[in-house]
């Protein structure tokens, strides 16, 4: 019989509930992946780029006119140039970088901090560290860090410290306080910061995405992750970055080689052109994505779901505590079976999730069409 290594694991709950979602013809507002075209000029650069003959190996840590677009991008938003050569490195997918940084400096008994709810990727990493995983719960309504509550949290034994902004699955912001707060945490102690990004593109209001890389002494100690699938609707490219000083990055890389080597080569050409010909794309997601979010919560308040507030990503929390006392699992699943609208419950997010909490995760990275399509349907709920 197999001992499994990661006895907590089964079937992610978006491989779930996507597959449910296919078979009761359900509109899909669970898994978070946009249903509209990727941006014309990528499209054509990938093509460019296969034509020109880029199918063959990438160097391992990216194509070097991607890491000095992504270097030149960092210090155009965050005012700091990375050394494209020895602190940038390209990974197949966020996923990808995320694993690499654990693994790069965490170690058979170390633990690390993780803030609930998280993405279900970050404990499955740790645990194959052999480490152990710390959570640490936001505040059940705002999602807001209780610093203190960290603080307390940090043993001898902590190795590392992951923070994530714009917040899957809440779409909550750090604000500079909570870097400040995050560097006196920090200041004095060997504990290394994973800084998960994502969705530092789509932010609303004007707000301002406050990067990891922005605060030096944070990015000194900081595996800083960002996602090429988020910011340009190709979340099946599977093309993101890290960037992190040359010793952490040296490490880094060290599990990256032997882990995927290097990531798809003709994407990683198209990304470089498209970055340098068109930085409007990400300097007008933010408007993008707040034009839906405005969108869909407003259909939302026709229905009896409860939209939370949104500062970022896309994702949209809905409190159905009106329609149904069922946990979130059973009402994700009855909302796909019975309603024919498939969302994503909070509790696989938690190690210990907050008794009595009703809250459901839909996407709104959707084409009006698929929006238009299932506010017809949750127009109908009423109480289960």
């Amino acid at each position: 019989m197999i001992q499994t290594k990661l006895p907590k694991v089964g079937t992610t709950i978006f491989t779930v509930m996507s597959q449910l979602a296919q078979e009761h013809g359900a509109v899909n507002l669970g898994q978070g992946f946009p249903d509209f075209s990727v941006p014309q000029r990528l499209v054509e650069e990938l093509d460019r780029a296969m034509r020109d003959g880029h199918n063959q190996y990438a160097p391992m840590t990216g194509v070097p006119a991607l890491r000095r677009a992504i270097a030149a991008k960092t210090e155009r938003v965050y005012g700091h140039r990375p050394d494209a050569d020895g602190e940038v490195t390209v990974t197949s997918g966020a996923t990808e970088a995320i694993f690499n940084a654990i693994h790069a400096v965490v170690r058979a008994g170390d633990e690390v901090i993780v803030l609930d709810p998280c993405y279900d990727c970050y404990e499955p990493a740790i645990d194959l560290a052999g480490a152990r995983a710390a959570h640490v719960p936001l505040d059940p309504r705002t999602f807001a860090p209780d610093w203190q509550r960290v603080r307390d949290a940090i043993t001898p034994r902590t190795r590392m410290l992951m923070i994530n902004s714009p917040h899957n699955p809440s779409g909550a912001m750090l604000s500079v306080d909570d870097m400040r707060a995050v560097e006196a945490l920090l200041e004095g102690t060997g504990i290394y910061l994973l800084s998960d990004e994502v969705y530092e593109h789509i932010v609303f209001h004007g707000a301002r995405h406050e990067s990891a890389l922005r605060h030096p002494a944070l990015r000194e100690r900081a595996f800083v992750v960002s996602s090429f699938g988020k910011t340009y609707h190709c979340t099946g490219w599977k093309i993101g970055y890290c960037i992190a000083p040359p010793a952490l990055s040296a490490e880094f890389r060290k599990v990256h080689q032997y882990n995927v080597f290097c990531t798809f080569a003709p994407a990683q050409h198209a990304f470089a052109a498209m970055l340098e010909a068109e930085p409007e794309h990400y300097e007008q997601l933010g408007a993008f994505y707040q034009a839906k979010r405005d969108r869909f919560r407003e259909q939302l308040l026709g229905t009896k779901l409860q939209p939370l507030p949104v500062p970022g990503g896309y994702f949209q929390l809905v409190d159905y505590s009106a329609v149904s006392d069922l946990d979130d699992a059973a009402f994700c699943r009855w909302l796909t079976t019975d309603k024919g609208v498939a969302a994503i419950p909070l509790s696989p997010f938690y190690e210990t999730p907050p008794p009595g909490q009703r809250l459901a995760r839909l996407c709104f990275a959707k084409n009006e069409a698929t929006l238009d399509a299932a506010i017809e349907r949750l127009r109908s709920l009423q109480f289960a």
